[in-house]
């Protein structure tokens, strides 16, 4: 694995902790939360405050993330999403269903969550953008694969195996699991993110870029189950942009 430059992994974590937070935060529930030095976290605030990503309130003496942050990232929104129907099909589906809802697409050997529309599940915690899902054994992973001719999915399997990414890939069931997939039309992984949490999931058609987005709706495995046929008609029917 390709070594993290510490301060980059630091000036990341900070912003993603107020993501999480959703709240101003003192230095003091800075070093609390990520377990920073108090010296060093110092430091890094103070450094994101003078590049403009951060903002300092003297009355609280707390922090916070600026618009900068938001407009740094809005060209990849627009280019991922279009002109709002992906994010829209996501909102409606968790209006219909009462799941959280995921939107992933491929980034290299891995599939990545890129937006998410959370329940009162417990998946909130278990669940977050950006994080990274292993590629042939999940059900985002397994959506993306499927959009992909088998030659191209026997070649990334043998990168995941060399790279030790994931435990052994049984190739041959993989592509059977593919051929059910592109089959059925939609992904059921269970007890994938958390033990008794499951996804159901589809393709949907490619962005504007020609990158492939997958949909899925998370939940508790006995529930997404019983509503299995339900489901997937929707999914299909939220693809169908």
């Amino acid at each position: 694995m390709t070594a993290v430059v510490k301060s980059a992994q630091r000036a990341f974590a900070v912003l993603e902790l107020f993501e999480r937070e959703r709240r101003p935060l003192s230095l003091t529930q800075v070093v609390g939360l990520l377990g920073y030095p108090t010296s060093s976290a110092a430091a890094l605030l103070k450094s994101l405050i003078v590049m403009g990503y951060l903002e300092y309130d003297r009355s609280s003496r707390t922090y916070g993330p600026t618009m900068r942050i938001v407009a740094l990232g809005q060209w990849v929104r627009d280019q991922l999403f279009g002109n709002g129907a992906v994010l829209g099909a996501a909102q409606r589906l968790h209006a219909e269903t009462g799941l959280t809802v995921v939107l992933a697409v491929q980034s290299d050997l891995h599939a990545q969550y890129l937006h998410l529309v959370h329940s009162g599940e417990p998946l909130r915690t278990a669940v977050t953008p950006g994080q990274l899902r292993p590629l042939a054994s999940s059900g985002m992973g397994w959506l993306l694969l499927a959009a992909q001719p088998d030659r191209e999915v026997r070649r990334l399997v043998r990168r995941i195996r060399y790279a030790g990414l994931e435990a052994r890939v049984d190739m041959a069931a993989l592509l059977a699991r593919l051929h059910e997939v592109r089959v059925r039309g939609y992904a059921f992984s269970r007890d994938g993110v958390s033990p008794g949490f499951g996804l159901i999931g589809a393709l949907m058609p490619a962005t504007p870029n020609g990158r492939r987005l997958a949909i899925g709706l998370a939940g508790r495995t006995g529930e997404l189950e019983a509503r299995e046929a339900d489901l997937a008609a929707r999914l299909r029917a939220a693809v169908a942009l």
